[in-house]
């Protein structure tokens, strides 16, 4: 049986570090609520990147353009729910916006679709 020291390592990874770790056992942000497809955006740099962990960090460097929720959980490899607490204690801290998408009218008139069909048909 490996040793407390050999089982929180990993060769190829290094330490490992529990998801509930960086939420500190949170299971739930605090503020509004948003989706995968709400568009974050970096809001200004941060005056002591140590105070952050590289797992902030690392969102705060993908949403130094606008990008979306689900293009920064597919690319920072945690699970969905860590990424949303901690994208949401980066809104907190003033660091990013996060705009939901504007909604969709429920039903486009028949009319309108045949203007699209026929103008998609000429190009």
């Amino acid at each position: 049986m490996p040793s407390n020291e050999e089982r929180w390592l990993d060769d190829e990874a290094g330490p490992v570090v529990r998801p509930y770790a960086l939420t500190q056992g949170r299971t739930r942000h605090a503020g509004a609520s948003f989706d995968l497809l709400a568009t974050v955006t970096a809001t200004r740099g941060i005056a002591d990147p140590a105070s952050l962990a590289p797992e902030h960090m690392s969102m705060l460097r993908l949403a130094r353009t606008p990008t979306t929720v689900a293009d920064i959980a597919s690319d920072v490899d945690l699970p969905l729910g860590v990424v949303l607490i901690i994208l949401a204690d980066l809104r907190e801290l003033g660091l990013v916006s996060i705009r939901s998408p504007v909604p969709m009218p429920e039903r486009v008139d028949q009319q309108t679709l045949r203007e699209v069909l026929n103008g998609l048909r000429g190009l």
